[in-house]
């Protein structure tokens, strides 16, 4: 995929944390609503809890899980933990412990907002363009037309 359009620095910083959040990102990207709440309750034991919170609002800010997940600015897993009322958020290096929590999370996080690889987003708008573009769509090539 091209990316002729991003500067050098936006290219590198494309998909991570480049410092802190500001006040206002957090707000908006780091705040837990209900939704998220119900699905994090599921957790059992803080760490769990707070490294589930750290990897659904990482996906939301940076749009994208990272290899490590705990790889997150201090600010952003103070936030988190203040919400769930996590006295020690220190805590949350115990959630890489077991490695496949990590990925078990990252799956039910993309099911419960559907959120799809990008490379498997990639491909299904190619198809839907070429659809678009050629008439190969579901019904023209149907034997009634």
């Amino acid at each position: 995929m091209p990316v002729e359009f991003l500067s050098d620095a936006e290219a590198a910083s494309y998909g991570r944390y480049v410092g802190p959040p500001s006040r206002a990102e957090l707000e908006r990207f780091f705040f837990l609503d209900d939704a998220d709440r119900e699905l994090i309750a599921k957790r059992r034991g803080e760490a769990s809890r707070l490294g589930f919170a750290l990897q659904l609002t990482t996906a939301r800010f940076v749009g994208r899980f990272l290899p490590d997940p705990l790889d997150v600015p201090v600010e952003v897993v103070d936030y988190l933990a203040a919400q769930l009322d996590v006295a020690d958020p220190s805590v949350v290096k115990g959630y890489t412990e077991r490695r496949q929590t990590a990925f078990d999370h990252q799956g039910e996080i993309k099911t419960a907002y559907g959120l799809r690889d990008f490379a498997e987003a990639e491909f299904t708008a190619w198809v839907d363009a070429r659809a678009w573009n050629t008439g190969d769509g579901l019904g023209t090539s149907s034997p009634t037309g």
